[in-house]
């Protein structure tokens, strides 16, 4: 079984966007398409041109990452889709793992173990998630009560899965995967963790991760109150305490 998968790569004013083009291109899966979703970028799209007879390149006014993915959702073709984040990497065996691994277990959403990488693209820190960590599920549901357990671009979803939760949630610019990871548990969907590290998760300056560190932090705050009651729910379900 080789089902079309999309990769979507959310792009904004980044100078990493050739390389993960270029790692999105090199996937050892052949049956991809690759969608560019420049979200009003005023920088850096010369680096695109040399991919344009290889990708889908779409432009929209700047609105933010839940925007973009939810605009490259709309017009992808796949079957299966992937989020690469422009600054990050996947590494050649990503989607050919993911996929075969998301059959074999009828999931309509999967994450990954990962790496860190500077902005040379030298890995700092291998294989993030420490092994045995989400070995069931009470031990993923409690990660939810004091942090964001999945790493966005390690996911893969089936299509189907945007019918039963919807799409990302746009009005929150930083935090929209963590409210979507909480929404999918919360419908009591199944969300497997393959323990290999398919993504590099790449540190540096400019991220937004350290440039918006506040607002990161208001909205993670906001949405951990909100959901706190249910996934304590969750855990109690699952043989907690």
């Amino acid at each position: 079984m080789n089902p079309l998968v999309t990769i979507i790569i959310p792009f904004y004013n980044c100078s990493y966007v050739n390389q993960a083009i270029e790692s999105a291109l090199k996937q050892s899966y052949q049956n991809i398409e690759v969608i560019v979703i420049d979200d009003g970028s005023t920088s850096h799209q010369e680096l695109v041109t040399p991919y344009l007879n290889r990708v889908y390149y779409l432009g929209k006014a700047n609105g933010g990452t839940a925007t973009a993915l939810n605009y490259g959702i709309r017009h992808a073709s796949g079957d299966y889709i992937a989020w690469l984040s422009s600054d990050d990497l996947f590494i050649p065996d990503k989607i050919n793992n993911q996929v075969q691994f998301m059959i074999q277990h009828k999931a309509l959403i999967s994450h990954t173990n990962y790496h860190y990488i500077d902005s040379l693209g030298r890995i700092t820190h291998a294989n993030v998630v420490p092994d045995n960590r989400y070995h069931n599920l009470q031990v993923f549901y409690r990660t939810f009560l004091n942090a964001n357990p999945v790493n966005g671009c390690t996911v893969m979803m089936h299509k189907d899965l945007f019918q039963y939760i919807g799409m990302f949630d746009e009005s929150l610019r930083y935090t929209h995967d963590l409210e979507f990871w909480v929404r999918v548990v919360q419908a009591g969907i199944f969300f497997p963790f393959l323990n290999q590290p398919l993504t590099m998760y790449r540190w540096h300056d400019d991220m937004g991760t350290r440039r918006h560190s506040d607002e990161i932090w208001m909205e993670y705050s906001h949405i951990q109150e909100r959901s706190r009651e249910a996934v304590m729910g969750l855990i109690y379900k699952n043989g907690g305490c």
